[in-house]
C-alpha cells in the first residue's frame, strides 16, 4: 500500500474519534481563555504585551500533548495493532503517516488558537497592548502553531516508545506544568533548552536566553524528532 491510502485511513481514524476531536477543540478553548485571563489578571505593568496575549498557550499545550497522545495510544488497545500492521505491513510508512495525520491537523488547530489568542489577548489589554506591530503579531501567531505542533508530536513519538497513553500523559503533564518552572528557577541557561522553554521564546517580544525566536523553535524541533525516531524504533522492534 503507498503512502496516500495510508495517510487516508489515518486521517478516518482521527476523524471518528470523539476524544481526538474535542482535545483539538480544548486546544483552542484553552488557549484563547487562559489568555483571556491573564490579561484580566494584569496589573498594568506589562513588559512584554506578545506573551501576555499568548499566555494561554502554556496550558494549550497540555491539550496538544492529550491529542498527539490519544491518537497513537488508541493504537495499543484491544488489539488495534495488529490489524493496523496487517493492512500495512511496512511499519515505518505506517508511523510517518500517522505523524502527518497528527501534526497537520495540530498545525491548523495551532494557527487557529493563535489567531483566536491574540485577538482576544489584544482585546482585554486594551491600550498596553498598543505597542504591538502587526509583524510581532504575526510571528506570535504563527510561532503558536508551530509550537503546539511540535508538542502534539513529541507525545505520539513518546507514546509510541511507551506503548502508553497514561504513561506519557504522567510524564508529560507534570513536566511542563510544574517540573520545567522549577527546573528554569535553578538551572540557569539549562532551562532555555528545555522543549517548552525553547519553543515559548517565540512568544515573547524579546528574549534574554541563548536562543531566538527561531532557533528555540529548532530546539523544539530537534526534541520532537528525537521522540519520534524513538517511537519510530519502538514501533519497527517490538511486537504488535
Amino acid at each position: 500500500m503507498t503512502f496516500a491510502p495510508v495517510l487516508h485511513s489515518e486521517w478516518i481514524k482521527i476523524r471518528t474519534l470523539r476524544s481526538t476531536l474535542w482535545a483539538l477543540l480544548a486546544v483552542v478553548l484553552a488557549t484563547a481563555a487562559f489568555s483571556a485571563l491573564a490579561g484580566l489578571d494584569s496589573d498594568g505593568t506589562d513588559s512584554d504585551p506578545l506573551f501576555a496575549a499568548f499566555f494561554g498557550v502554556t496550558f494549550g499545550q497540555a491539550a496538544a500533548v492529550a491529542f498527539g497522545t490519544t491518537v497513537v495510544s488508541s493504537e495499543f488497545k484491544g488489539g488495534a495493532l495488529r490489524l493496523t500492521l496487517a493492512a500495512v505491513p511496512h511499519r515505518g510508512r505506517w508511523f510517518a503517516a500517522k505523524a502527518v495525520a497528527i501534526g497537520v491537523p495540530a498545525l491548523a488547530v495551532g494557527l487557529l488558537a493563535g489567531l483566536v489568542s491574540l485577538a482576544v489577548g489584544q482585546a482585554v489589554l486594551g491600550d498596553r497592548a498598543s505597542g504591538l506591530s502587526p509583524a510581532e503579531g504575526l510571528r506570535g501567531v504563527v510561532g503558536c502553531g508551530v509550537y503546539l505542533a511540535l508538542m502534539a508530536l513529541l507525545a505520539a513519538g513518546l507514546t509510541a516508545l511507551l506503548r502508553s497513553g497514561v504513561a506519557t500523559l504522567s510524564i508529560l503533564i507534570p513536566f511542563l506544568l510544574i517540573v520545567s518552572f522549577v527546573v528554569g528557577g535553578v538551572s540557569g541557561g539549562i532551562a532555555d533548552f528545555l522543549p517548552d522553554k525553547a519553543g515559548q521564546v517565540v512568544l515573547h517580544e524579546t528574549s534574554d536566553g541563548a536562543l531566538g525566536p527561531w532557533t528555540g523553535l529548532g530546539v523544539t524541533a530537534l526534541w520532537t524528532a528525537a521522540a519520534l525516531a524513538a517511537g519510530a524504533w519502538g514501533v519497527r522492534r517490538r511486537d504488535a
